[in-house]
């Protein structure tokens, strides 16, 4: 029986890409033919706004609390093989109800489990925090995908989130791993940008991608006409960069599993990922 890989799209740094990165990988992967699950974990509901949901009678809140199965929240998408648990208001509260309820950390795991077995990849958009929300995504998760900034402040975030999965890591879910790091809103015309890529990939070598993600005013246009960027625009740098990722993404699934990506192999079993394979160079311009 095939079984999801799970990733959470996590750092608690707001303003990083991250939403945007869950959005745009979750729709590369259908547009590949790969059935894909995403889950709206963050309360502010973006995720579920960039597909065009905007009201749901269930969310994922229901289904964390007990009142409804996942499979009775699942919601269908423009495209064919991406479906979405959407976020909703109550999500604010979810952090103060679930702290005296008992496996706390495990409930969106066990939510998923009644789900999983329908795909080929499960993405979950984090919270921009390190509260019990995604500590559930960290505990129902095999990896973890960190969008990151090229900016000082976003290194700092990086060391929390890191701690913040070791400890998860010894306590909850020892399978855990780093999927791998993805630079974004990079610009290799500042400084600062490259200094900042530089010592990331000095310091995290073969768990970043080489894929960059470059500032692209179509990415950030997108969420507004409840589109992910696949559907917008294409051809935008912004569509070409994470197409790019997600190839890479599959290309070190493949990898590990000794076949190539479109191979029966390469989906059957989660794995660790190895080192990524594709370069992705791209160009940082915005137009």
């Amino acid at each position: 029986m095939s079984v999801a890989r799970v990733i959470a799209v996590a750092n608690q740094k707001g303003g990083v890409g991250k939403t945007t990165t869950a959005v745009s990988v979750a729709a590369c992967l259908a547009a590949s033919e790969r059935r894909t699950l995403l889950v709206d974990l963050d309360p502010q509901g973006n995720a579920s706004s960039a597909l065009g949901e905007v009201k749901s009678t269930h969310h994922v809140y229901n289904a964390l609390m007990g009142e409804c199965e996942l499979p009775d929240v699942v919601r269908s998408t423009d495209l064919e093989y991406l479906d979405l648990v959407p976020a909703g208001p109550d999500l604010v509260g979810a952090e103060i109800e679930l702290v005296n309820t008992d496996a706390r950390e495990g409930r969106l795991k066990a939510a998923l489990a009644t789900v999983t077995d329908r795909y080929e990849y499960v993405l979950i958009d984090c919270a921009p925090s390190l509260g019990i929300l995604t500590i559930n995504a960290l505990t129902a998760a095999g990896s973890i995908l960190v969008p990151l900034q090229c900016e000082y402040y976003a290194l700092e975030g990086l060391a929390r989130l890191l701690e913040t999965t070791e400890l998860v890591r010894g306590s909850l879910n020892p399978d855990l791993v780093l999927e791998g790091i993805v630079l974004t809103m990079v610009d290799q015309r500042n400084n600062l940008s490259r200094q900042v890529e530089a010592e990331v990939r000095e310091h995290f070598a073969d768990r970043v991608f080489k894929t960059r993600i470059p500032r692209n005013v179509r990415l950030g246009e997108a969420p507004s006409h409840g589109m992910p960027i696949l559907l917008y625009d294409i051809h935008s740098r912004g569509a070409v960069a994470y197409l790019q990722l997600t190839e890479e993404l599959l290309m070190g699934h493949a990898e590990a599993e000794g076949a190539t990506p479109g191979s029966q192999e390469a989906s059957d079993q989660p794995s660790t990922p190895r080192e990524p394979l594709h370069s992705g160079d791209n160009d940082e311009r915005t137009a």
